[in-house]
């Protein structure tokens, strides 16, 4: 396959993988047949099929004989940087669907590491935020957030735990502070769920996730570190330019 295809592909599964996470294709939804996608992109049959093919093992389509169809229950969310992406568009971190409940926010002093994250003195305070998402019933995600303690002044809410006024928080933030984030890291590893983060998402203890953090900062520093989980055999999936 050419650059040119494999750069097709990719942009062709990152679309309709948006377009699912968005809510704009509803579970059960039916996609166009192979020839409507081809037509559409100018591409050849084997590219759109190995997009396709692609996002039916990430979990995001079934398909049968009557055609290629959005799964009943998507076993998927989104990655920070389609949040991100999300936050400059719509400036809501939360995609269509998606709801929030604050479980705690509040200045605490943090642990070691994440004090030397932010390159803080002994005792020195954040903001940390806890919620967990969901999609209707099923639970998504648990995030543990820190920010500045001096944002909390610039930005009250910080410190609110109303679940109407977590979703949009960083946007608020990075308007508040005249801040931008410039820089994104996102790190993830697979081990077992703590008792709190069982609890958070209707888990057993022990229970098998996928734990994952993003930094995004500028060159001031960290702007929002976050700690997140997802249950088992979720799928974050997303492309990237080599």
């Amino acid at each position: 396959m050419s650059g040119g295809a494999a750069k097709t592909y990719s942009v062709i599964a990152d679309h309709y993988r948006q377009r699912i996470l968005s809510g704009e294709l509803a579970p059960g939804t039916k996609l166009p047949s192979n020839k409507e996608i081809c037509g559409r992109w100018g591409v050849a049959v084997a590219t759109v099929s190995r997009a396709l093919q692609h996002l039916q093992v990430e979990g995001y389509l079934r398909t049968s004989p009557r055609g290629t169809f959005v799964a009943d229950d998507p076993r998927v969310t989104a990655s920070s940087r389609e949040r991100l992406a999300r936050v400059n568009r719509r400036k809501s971190s939360l995609m269509d669907g998606e709801t929030s409940r604050v479980t705690a926010a509040e200045l605490v002093v943090p642990p070691l590491y994440v004090a030397d994250l932010f390159d803080l003195d002994g005792g020195a305070q954040l903001v940390r935020r806890e919620y967990i998402v969901g999609r209707g019933k099923a639970r998504t995600m648990f995030a543990v957030s820190w920010y500045p303690a001096h944002f909390a002044a610039l930005c009250p809410d910080l410190l609110n735990t109303n679940p109407a006024r977590n979703d949009g928080m960083t946007a608020r933030v990075l308007e508040a502070t005249g801040r931008a984030i410039t820089v994104g890291r996102d790190d993830m590893h697979a081990r077992d769920a703590t008792a709190r983060e069982a609890a958070a998402l209707a888990l057993t203890p022990g229970t098998p996730i996928l734990a994952l953090v993003h930094r995004w900062s500028d060159d001031q520093g960290i702007i929002e570190y976050t700690e997140a989980c997802l249950p088992t055999r979720f799928t974050i999936g997303y492309d990237y330019a080599p």
